[in-house]
C-alpha cells in the first residue's frame, strides 16, 4: 500500500506538532521513524492510522484518506506504548475483538506468541505488568497481519531478552509475510539494522529521509593515527570525534574508500548517533 503525504500540518493552539510534512512511503518496507520527544512522530502516526484529522494538507493510502475509512482501518494496526486495550477485558476477549476487526488475523500466530511471552488468555489486562501488556501489544500487532503495521515504542517494560525475541520474530514474519512496518523507538541501536529506510523528524519537520543503503554510503566511522584522521576530516561534516593519545576516532559524512586509501580503519555509523547529531545541529534540545 502506497502512503503519500502532502504538506501535512497539525497544530494544537499555537503549537505546531507537524509542519508541512511531505513524503512518500512505498509498500512492503521496514521504516524507522525517529526523532526526539516532541518531534511529531506520534501525531504523524495518529493521522496515518485515521485516529485524528490533520489541520491542513493531506495524507492518502492508495489514494484514499484514512480518517473514518473503515476499509483502510482494517488495513492499519497501530500499537502504542500504552492504553491499547480496555483494562477490564481478559486477554482472550481482546484477541477476539482484534480477530473480528482484522480480516487477515492469524490466530495460530497469536496463540504462539502468547506462549512465547508467557501470557495466559484467562488473565485480565488490568492485572498485567507493563512488560506483559507490551508483549500483548506486540502479539496483536504481528498477528493482525495488517498491510500497514505501526509500532510506537511498543516494548516499554520488556526486558532485553524479550525485546530481542520480538525483533527476531518480527524479521522472520516480515520475510514470510511482507508488509509496511513503521517503527518508532528511542532504542535505536537495538533495531536500526532492521530499517530499510530512515525518517527523522525534528520539531514537526522532516530533516532526513534516506534508505539505509544510502546512509551507509554517505557516512563512515574511521579510526587511526591522529594525523591521518585530520587529513581525512578536512572540509567534512563531523558527526562525532574522540582523540586518545596519538589516535583518533570519528563519525563523519564521507567516503569509506577514501578513508581506506589513507590506511584508516572503517565501519558503519550508528543511526542513533546520526539522529542525535542532526537534531542537535538543527537546534533541538
Amino acid at each position: 500500500m502506497k502512503i503519500k503525504v502532502n504538506q501535512l500540518s497539525k497544530t494544537y493552539g499555537s503549537t505546531h506538532a507537524l509542519n508541512n510534512v511531505s513524503l512518500t512511503l512505498a509498500g512492503n518496507k521496514i521504516y524507522g521513524l525517529l526523532g526526539r520527544n516532541g518531534a511529531g512522530k506520534t501525531t504523524f502516526m495518529d493521522i496515518l492510522s485515521g485516529q485524528i484529522l490533520a489541520s491542513s494538507g493531506d495524507i492518502t493510502i492508495d489514494g484514499e484518506n484514512p480518517f473514518e475509512n473503515q476499509k483502510l482501518s482494517e488495513s492499519i494496526c497501530l500499537i502504542k506504548e500504552a492504553n491499547n486495550f480496555s483494562p477490564e477485558l481478559k486477554i482472550q476477549q481482546a484477541l477476539k475483538l482484534y480477530a473480528f476487526f482484522y480480516p487477515n488475523w492469524d490466530q495460530d500466530m497469536a496463540e504462539e506468541l502468547l506462549e512465547i511471552f508467557n501470557l495466559k488468555q484467562s488473565a485480565k489486562i488490568k492485572a498485567l505488568s507493563k512488560g506483559m501488556e507490551s508483549a500483548l501489544g506486540i502479539t496483536v500487532g504481528l498477528a493482525s497481519r495488517a498491510p500497514i503495521t505501526i509500532f510506537d515504542e511498543p516494548y516499554i517494560g520488556m526486558d532485553a531478552p524479550s525485546r530481542k525475541k520480538f525483533y527476531e520474530i518480527l524479521l522472520e514474519d516480515y520475510q514470510e509475510n511482507p508488509r509496511t512496518i513503521i517503527f518508532s523507538t528511542h532504542l535505536i541501536d537495538e533495531v536500526s539494522l532492521m530499517f530499510e529506510e530512515v525518517i527523522i523528524l525534528q520539531q514537526g519537520s522532516i530533516i532526513l529521509q534516506e534508505t539505509s543503503e544510502d546512509l551507509r554510503e554517505k557516512t563512515v566511522a574511521i579510526s587511526g593515527p591522529k594525523e591521518k584522521v585530520d587529513t581525512f576530516l578536512a572540509g567534512k561534516e563531523i558527526i562525532q570525534r574522540t582523540d586518545l593519545a596519538g589516535s583518533a576516532f570519528a563519525y563523519v559524512f564521507g567516503n569509506r574508500k577514501e578513508a581506506q586509501a589513507l590506511g584508516l580503519e572503517t565501519d558503519g555509523v550508528p543511526i542513533q548517533e546520526l539522529m542525535i547529531h542532526l537534531t542537535e545541529q538543527k537546534g533541538e534540545v
